[in-house]
Parts: structure tokens; sequence; C-alpha cells
């Protein structure tokens, strides 16, 4: 009997706060469970030890009959206290180092969702922040409850029992893949389909397989555009041509008007010459001024046919934005060339007027008398007298 006590107390001695034990549940209650650690009494595991995270009942977690790996975190002669929270601690503060050195993503189910983020349950707690669950904002959590979720270890201290993680450091890295992917394949000269994402003063973004190119305004349209919302509106499906590909700088030139028929090839057949046709002057040079008398097409006025007299610059007659009437000289589309004149116009309605005033009756004097009347009247008068 007495060599039985001494191997008890042998048996004590040998236990220090911090071993980690393995042990069998012999006792389950409401807010403790009791285990057989080879003590000369049972353990308690009091329900906060038993898992990091909120447990409400002992028998949600262990049943009587259970091995479980245990931290001593408290030893008296008649009290033993263990810690399941703390034995799987131990060793999972070890691995998730050793993965947070290596930049390994883990999964991990998705136990809580708290204010400000959600919690799972790692061998410790791990926390995720809303701002770090997706790439995007959300509003409502509930959803992710239950859910098995890829994570990156962004923050660890064991020391603080603090463990930060991302998913969106995830999906951000998937993001990176997938657009250097789409960058490899993109060949300049292809047109694509792509949405628009956002529009600004100086083009459009759009999504080309799930990276974004700038159609500048200049590559919106064969006519002058003052606004890119006057041709896109975001979230509308259009096709671009791809002109430019910097996979290092992950950026892509695209173009609308290079997908739209030329504005040449539409006015084809339209205008002949001797046309009088309505324009307005885009630009004032020294040799004359280009005036757009269809979206996107100018013709040029030179300086010689701007007016019926001697001009020295067309500013002397012309402004930019002026709207005039411009007769066709010659016109070629498939040389992109049309020589408008301004001046036969201002010549044809001089000579017009001119005409007119030769072919103009004389004006009739309706007064009823002629001046052979008056002096015939007078004559008779004197006569008389």
């Amino acid at each position: 009997m007495a060599e039985e006590m001494n191997n008890e107390l042998e048996g004590m001695k040998d236990l220090q706060v911090n071993d980690i034990v393995t042990g069998k549940v012999t006792k389950v209650e409401e807010k403790q469970a009791f285990v057989d650690a080879g003590y000369k009494v049972d353990g308690i595991v009091p329900i906060s030890e038993l898992s990091s995270l909120h447990v409400e009942k002992v028998s949600d977690v262990v049943n009587t009959g259970d091995e479980l790996d245990l931290k001593v975190i408290k030893i008296e002669d008649d009290e033993l206290v263990l810690s399941v929270r703390g034995a799987r601690a131990e060793k999972a503060w070890d691995e998730l180092k050793a993965t947070f050195e290596a930049g390994t993503p883990i999964e991990a189910e998705v136990a809580e969702v708290v204010k400000g983020g959600l919690v799972v349950d790692v061998g410790v707690r791990g926390f995720i922040p809303a701002s770090l669950v997706e790439r995007h904002f959300v509003e409502d959590f509930s959803d992710y409850k239950g859910q098995t979720v890829t994570l990156k270890i962004v923050e660890l201290d064991a020391e603080e029992n603090k463990l930060i993680l991302s998913r969106r450091a995830v999906l951000d890295e998937e993001a990176d893949e997938k657009k250097k992917q789409v960058l490899e394949n993109l060949t300049i000269g292809d047109t694509v389909k792509g949405s628009v994402q956002r529009l600004t003063d100086f083009g459009a973004f759009v999504d080309v397989g799930g990276v974004d190119g700038l159609v500048h305004i200049s590559q919106m349209a064969h006519h002058r555009v003052e606004s890119p919302g006057e041709i896109v509106k975001e979230g509308e499906e259009i096709e671009v041509k791809i002109l430019a590909v910097d996979a290092d700088k992950e950026r892509i030139s695209l173009s609308i008007k290079d997908t739209l028929p030329g504005p040449w090839t539409t006015i084809e057949g339209q205008f002949q010459p001797g046309d009088v046709i309505d324009g307005q002057v885009k630009r004032l040079v020294s040799f004359g001024a280009f005036v757009e008398v269809a979206p996107g097409v100018e013709g040029l006025v030179h300086i010689s046919q701007i007016a019926n007299r001697h001009i020295g610059t067309p500013g002397e007659v012309l402004e930019e934005g002026q709207a005039v009437q411009a007769k066709i000289l010659d016109i070629s589309p498939s040389e992109q060339r049309i020589s408008l004149s301004i001046r036969e116009l201002e010549e044809k309605e001089t000579s017009d007027h001119k005409v007119q005033r030769e072919y103009e009756a004389p004006e009739e004097d309706h007064s009823g008398f002629s001046l052979g009347d008056m002096i015939g009247d007078q004559l008779k008068k004197y006569r008389n007298d």
C-alpha cells in the first residue's frame, strides 16, 4: 500500500505546469469535464479551456471515453486543471509559424460572424477583419458562417495570442495570376469584347478578361469627342481593338475607333464636285482652313478660296467653330481628300445680285402726272390769258 502511494507521489512530481499529457474523459458535466490523466485525482477541464471558440455546453465538444491531448495549467496536491485549448495551441502556433514563414495558404471553416469580421478555429482563434474578407465591400457576412475558406496569415503573435488572417490576399494573388495570363495571351491588333468599368475625363477603362485597359478619348470615335459619356456608359459591353500591351506595367491601350467603319468609307458616294455643303471650321492654318463636313471628315479650304479678296491669314475671315457653307471643288475618299471653296459661293452671290439689278424694271411714277402734262397745262393757261 505504501509502495502504491509512493508511485502516485512520484507521478505527481513528474507533472509540471505547461506539460502536455494524454487523458481519457471520465465524466461530462454542463460546464466542465473530468479526465483521467494518470494523476492521483482526475483532472478538470473547464468549459473555457475546451476550445478557442465559444462553447455553450461541454457535451457539444467532448463525450465520455474521448481521448484528449491536454496542457497542464494548474497542479496542486488535490487539484489538476487541464486545457484542451492550450494543448492544441501549443502545436498550432508552431505549425502556423512555419506556414507564415513559407507564405502558404491555409483552409479553415468560418465558425463565427462577429462585429468587424469573421472568426475561424485553426488550433487557435483566428480573426479575419471585414476589410480582408473580399476584394469588394460586403455589407452582410451572415452567409459566410460554415463556409470553408482559403486564407493567408498576415499577422502572427503567439505571446499575444493574436492571429490575423486574410481571404482577400488569396483572392488578390489569384486575380494577379489571372491578369498575368491574360496579358500574356493578348495580341496587338486583335478585336476583343470588354465591359466598360469607369469613365474619366481622358477616356474609359474597359475590362478585357479580368484586366482593365484604357480607351483614350482620342480613340473613342473618328470624330472629336468632348466627353467619353457621349460614346459609352458604365457597364456597357463593347468591342475594342488592342493597340498596345505592356505586361510589366500591366497597361493595355485600346481603341473603339478602330473597330468602326472609317468616316471616309461612309461618305463615299454621298458628295460630288459642285455640291454645296454645310460645315464647321475646325482648324485654321497658315495656308487655309479645315472644315468638318461630316463626322470625322474634314476638307480643306485653301486660303485663296476663302474670300473674293486678298487676305493675309484665314483668321481675318474665319474663326474656329464657325458654321460655314462651302462648295466642293474636288473629292477623293480613297485619298481622304476634299477641296472646298467659300469664295466661289460669294462670287456666285455677287454675280446673281448684279444680274438681278440689270434686269430689274425701273420704278414707275404713280403720281398720275408727267412733266409734259404739267408744262402743257401752263401753256394753255398762258395762251388763254
